[in-house]
């Protein structure tokens, strides 16, 4: 279960400051390269409310389930709004909260019931909602059973050039690594706290890629409120941010080179390379939009003719194209929301003698 407080929306005054990753990610200077721009960000979630930090960014998702409005801009819940707002909240008159990518676009989906539990099928009817719509991420703040609709579906997703995101699993109940997170191709993010060093919650594991901040993270919430939420689930919103960022900024990059860019510029940490903890290290956003990385292969020059090379002269119009070439998940955070507390969805690979797969909170 997960702890409860009130955040009302007059703390829209107080939140930026609270919102410590972003100093510790250097947003501001990453802001001033890209912010997102022309980018879309699926959320298969607890749907998202339309809140003032964040509904200019908002497109008009789907319900995969019964209960929402139609279009997934409605959250009973909490959780899909934090992590949309981690994604692309853009405030209001430098008030309120912000995102890591906050000129992005938010594609909503409501595919789990408030307080309840979901099922790895309507994952992966959202995910395919998701590649019909043309989402450039999707960010899974969750972890699932790994039925085969879902395996396909993230199969697909990855054939239609999308970066995919995911939580690792949070301590307790997760021991491990859980699917999607644990799918090759996936970008499985743990997290760390406010000093840098790798977060209790977060779980550990050979498949972790790269981490972020996980550790009292503050975003949007329903009816104008805030939250305050812990686990791997914010910091895999915030790294689907960054992968927003480099998309924007580099928009013929291959989703497979945005992740490597990702993982070839974060900072190690840990012993000396990639190790269980920590992945390839803390994402760089900065470093991630500009750092020279020689490129996995040849299919990241994909690029329409005359477009140039895909990592720096496909930046988009606008962006400062000086950067380089490429580098490099159960709604897995205890949401402190406005009234309303989240633990985390569980989603894993299944094995032969798992229960039936299905997203439990």
């Amino acid at each position: 279960m997960s702890a409860t407080s009130n955040a009302p929306a007059g703390d829209a005054d107080l939140i930026r400051g609270d919102q410590w990753h972003l100093n510790y990610l250097r947003t501001s200077e990453a802001h001033l390269l890209s912010n997102g721009s022309a980018v879309i960000v699926a959320v298969p979630d607890t749907g998202v409310a339309p809140h003032s930090d964040l509904r200019d960014n908002l497109l008009s998702g789907i319900d995969i389930i019964p209960g929402g409005n139609g279009d997934g801009r409605q959250d009973r819940d909490s959780h899909g709004t934090a992590m949309a707002g981690l994604i692309a909240a853009h405030g209001v008159n430098d008030r309120g909260a912000l995102g890591i990518a906050p000129r992005a676009k938010i594609l909503p989906i409501f595919d789990t019931p408030p307080d309840g539990d979901g099922d790895p099928d309507s994952l992966a009817q959202g995910i395919e909602f998701a590649i019909d719509k043309g989402a450039d991420v999707i960010s899974i703040s969750a972890v699932a059973g790994a039925s085969v609709k879902l395996q396909q579906a993230i199969n697909a997703a990855q054939d239609a050039n999308i970066v995919v995101v995911a939580a690792a699993g949070n301590r307790p109940p997760d021991t491990d690594v859980r699917y999607p997170a644990s799918e090759e191709g996936v970008i499985a993010v743990g997290g760390v706290d406010r000093s840098g060093q790798h977060a209790a919650i977060s779980v550990t594991g050979p498949e972790i890629d790269v981490v972020a901040p996980a550790v009292d993270i503050y975003s949007t919430s329903y009816d104008g409120k805030y939250s305050k939420g812990t686990g791997t689930s914010s910091a895999t919103a915030i790294v689907a941010g960054a992968a927003a960022l480099i998309r924007s900024k580099y928009p013929y990059l291959p989703a497979r080179e945005v992740a490597h860019r990702l993982t070839a510029t974060a900072v190690d940490k840990g012993p000396p390379g990639r190790d269980d903890e920590y992945g390839y290290g803390v994402i760089d956003l900065v470093a991630a939009l500009t750092a020279d990385v020689p490129p996995l292969g040849f299919e990241s020059a994909s690029a329409p003719p005359g477009a140039g090379a895909s990592t720096t002269a496909g930046a988009r119009p606008g962006d400062d194209g000086d950067g380089a070439t490429a580098r490099g998940l159960v709604t897995l955070a205890v949401i402190v929301a406005a009234g309303i507390g989240w633990a985390l969805v569980v989603r894993r690979r299944r094995r032969g003698d798992d229960p039936p797969p299905r997203i439990s909170r």
